[in-house]
């Protein structure tokens, strides 16, 4: 599927963001936050957190779950750096600018892979999750947590009418379900296991894989 939103787009979008990012989206996003981070630290082991941003995630994960953090926003991943520091999170084992299509790790190397509000801010949501799969071990699981498009009714008209504006932003509000099972289905492998609705108003969804 050809790309709505691009890269450098969001790169900017979210250098932009950086400055505030905590103090506008902070509450918002802390129900799906605080989740993902539970389900991982059950997990435990090794944690990729994708778009790990300004760090928000990072001192609510347990000490004994070993974090590696990724974002392509410098500026955002700057002050995770700084919060890690003034934090001590020993736990954190790298900080790094990275995309999250292509990631600099090899294949099975995370027990789970976490990513917030991430799937609607990547030009191919499809590789992208392909390659989360990627740098799983086998029977690990990703942790998403993110807007799920209505299929119909007034919120549809609005996220369409919206979908402009949003790009500029950084991120795509019309994402169907339906898009995230047709990944599913092609790509095989994974076995879908959570779908919870979160707060506010269920606008978001916690969704989790398992890859066999």
């Amino acid at each position: 599927m050809a790309a709505d939103i691009s890269r450098a787009g969001v790169e900017r979008a979210y250098g932009r963001w950086a400055p505030v990012y905590d103090l506008v989206f902070g509450k918002v996003f802390d129900a799906g936050r605080q989740s993902t981070i539970a389900e991982a630290d059950r997990i435990g082991g090794r944690i990729l957190d994708v778009g790990v941003g300004t760090g928000l995630s990072l001192s609510d994960y347990a000490r004994t779950t070993k974090i590696c953090g990724v974002d392509i926003s410098e500026p955002m991943l700057r002050k995770a750096q700084a919060r890690v520091r003034a934090l001590r999170l020993s736990n954190v084992e790298v900080l790094s600018v990275m995309d999250a299509k292509n990631l600099a790790f090899p294949d099975n190397a995370f027990d789970a892979v976490v990513a917030q509000y991430v799937i609607t801010a990547v030009p191919d949501p499809e590789g992208t999750l392909d390659e989360f799969v990627r740098v799983l071990k086998r029977g690990g699981e990703l942790i998403l947590v993110n807007h799920i498009g209505a299929e119909d009714g007034p919120r549809k008209l609005f996220e369409l009418a919206f979908a402009p504006i949003a790009r500029r932003l950084g991120w795509r509000p019309e994402f169907p379900w339906a898009r995230l099972e047709g990944w599913a289905a092609k790509h095989g492998g994974i076995t879908l296991t959570e779908r919870r609705p979160m707060p506010p108003m269920g606008h978001f969804s916690l969704i989790r894989y398992r890859k066999s």
